[in-house]
């Protein structure tokens, strides 16, 4: 089954606060230390039901380095209502 991640909560969060549209969100993991990780594929979906093609994600890798992707990055060939 599928938990509540932080990105459903920062989602809930935008559109409690009036917002429609995610510009950038960042996702970081890990028990002590920040480790690569992406969105779970149900918080890729979330997203992308409130992106647009300038949307970012950006993830933190091992080395401490930032790295951005777009939703096609991560969610390829995914359907969308236009």
């Amino acid at each position: 089954p599928v938990g509540t991640c932080a990105e459903a909560g920062a989602i809930a969060a935008m559109v409690a606060a009036g917002g429609s549209r995610i510009k950038t969100i960042a996702v970081v993991g890990g028990k002590n230390d920040l480790t690569s990780c992406t969105p779970c594929g149900s918080c890729r979906q979330r997203i992308s039901e409130f992106a647009d093609d300038d949307t970012r994600v950006v993830v933190i890798d091992d080395d401490g380095d930032w790295h951005n992707y777009t939703l096609d990055d991560l969610l390829p060939h995914s359907f969308h209502l236009d």
